[in-house]
């Protein structure tokens, strides 16, 4: 499964999106665009995504930019795994 998809995955599942993301692509705008992703669902977006892909973010890391688009939160979480 690509970084992409696993993220697509939390997605769904966090912001119960009932397999909406299915029709999301990198270019799938987020924060501000998407209604379900407000400051909760992104501490709870972050958890999951820590917890399911074994990955550690610290506070700093994180900006508004890096939940812009599917594609910039892939790409972070992408350079998170390597």
């Amino acid at each position: 499964m690509t970084t992409e998809k696993h993220v697509l995955r939390i997605l769904d599942e966090v912001l119960s999106l009932n397999g909406r993301s299915a029709t999301f692509n990198r270019n799938t705008l987020l924060l501000g665009a998407l209604p379900e992703l407000d400051s909760m669902a992104v501490v709870s977006l972050l958890t999951a995504l820590e917890e399911q892909l074994g990955i550690v973010v610290a506070d700093d890391e994180i900006d508004g930019a890096t939940f812009s688009s599917v594609g910039s939160l892939s790409d972070f979480v992408a350079a998170k795994l390597a």
